[in-house]
């Protein structure tokens, strides 16, 4: 885990739900630094330096289009 370089960073820990469950159905190494602790206490986000989202140098790549796909507009059109 030490390898392991911080991605993203999210301030809150709702922020992280969905990606969370993405990052684990495609089997992505991951880490959540600070998680518990906004859990508890989020107003304090800032001074912990927020959830980041760390992975292996090796999925860098594949986590950042992730991230960008979740954050991309969606068109519904009926």
């Amino acid at each position: 885990m030490s390898e392991f370089i911080t991605v993203a960073i999210f301030n809150f820990a709702h922020e992280i739900t969905i990606l969370k469950t993405i990052l684990e159905r495609e089997a992505i190494p991951h880490l959540f630094h600070n998680e518990n602790l906004v859990s508890i206490d989020p107003l304090a986000s800032i001074a912990y330096g927020g959830i980041q989202l760390k992975v292996h140098p090796n999925d860098y790549q594949r986590v950042k289009e992730i991230i960008e796909d979740l954050n991309r507009p969606k068109l519904n059109i009926v």
